[in-house]
């Protein structure tokens, strides 16, 4: 038998694989194709698992700065040392001792318009009552009168404000006097000179009146009566100005202030020790966002690559064990 005829009649045979042996062949193949896709999926976790632990290295970093933050704050807000208290105190006043006002005395020579308020701090509302009792009897004392008064109370807190008007000068013993009433808070005294003003309008009108001499000895005219008469009325005008101007100037106007002390501020004591262990939990929440977010998209997509990987490896074991 020739070679050819051997290779024609090898070509003609058609061989069939033994049943044990095309089980045998899938198990091997479903065996490889197992390991694969689980290989697929260990490298394809490491896409949520690296989101993941980034966010809680952030929550961990946000954590301890957040807390160096309220450490902080709470060394800034220590009460001061022994000694810096000691070098910053301010001496006491002696015993029985009353702080003086600043009340400097109006000039008896030149007319000014005098001003003062004081701020006082009483105890109580009924110290509060008491103090404008009080004020308003040294003002009738002194020949003065309230301009207004008003008071208010509620609960353990009372404010009064009084507008007093004062001889000028009885001004320096009645700012004096009220600022006895109680705690001096704040002063503050306003003088201005008016003299300067008051001269020159008293040279406007003498030299008004020399104008309506010499406007007088005219020949008599409706142009000169005219011009005699508005001059009249500016004289009049300017007189009428200079006598209110020394009439307020007479009176000094002292207002008062009287409160109780304002309530105490409410004190906060920081965060509490679960304080951290919150923002803690609040941040590894937000970075699980994140990584869902990011991380569940690849998985998913890993997971219709694998099974699309799986079908076309399955097909073609399929199709290769289905051949004769």
């Amino acid at each position: 038998m020739s070679q050819r005829d051997l290779v024609a009649e090898l070509r003609a045979v058609q061989l069939t694989a033994p049943a044990e042996v095309r089980e045998r062949v899938r198990l091997i193949a479903a065996t490889a194709e197992l390991s694969t896709t689980r290989r697929f999926l260990r490298r394809r976790s490491l896409l949520l698992v690296v989101p993941v632990a980034a966010a809680l290295a952030g929550a961990v970093v946000l954590t301890r700065s957040s807390g160096h933050e309220q450490r902080t704050g709470l060394a800034a807000q220590s009460p001061p040392s022994p000694a810096y208290r000691a070098a910053t105190a301010t001496p006491a006043p002696a015993t029985g001792s009353v702080p003086k006002a600043l009340a400097p005395a109006p000039s008896p020579t030149r007319v000014q318009r005098y001003g003062a308020t004081i701020g006082l701090r009483v105890a109580s509302p009924g110290a509060v009552s008491s103090a404008v009792k009080q004020a308003l009897r040294i003002t009738s004392s002194l020949g003065g009168h309230p301009s207004s008064v008003h008071a208010s109370a509620a609960g353990k807190a009372g404010t009064a404000d009084l507008v007093l008007r004062i001889p000028r000068r009885n001004v320096q013993e009645a700012v004096t006097r009220l600022s006895q009433l109680g705690t001096i808070t704040s002063e503050q005294v306003d003088i201005q000179d008016l003299q300067a003003g008051l001269d020159a309008t008293g040279r406007r009108i003498a030299r008004l009146q020399r104008d309506l001499a010499t406007l007088r000895s005219e020949p008599q005219s409706t142009e000169r009566d005219r011009a005699i008469a508005a001059l009249t009325a500016e004289v009049q005008r300017l007189q009428r100005a200079e006598a209110a101007t020394l009439r307020g100037a007479q009176y000094a106007t002292v207002r008062l202030h009287v409160a109780t002390a304002p309530p105490p501020a409410p004190t906060h004591n920081g965060h509490g020790p679960l304080h951290g262990i919150g923002v803690g939990a609040y941040w590894v929440g937000v970075g699980s966002v994140y990584a869902l977010a990011f991380g569940l998209p690849l998985l998913v997509l890993g997971a219709l690559a694998a099974l699309a990987i799986r079908a076309v490896r399955r097909r073609r074991v399929d199709a290769l064990l289905s051949r004769p």
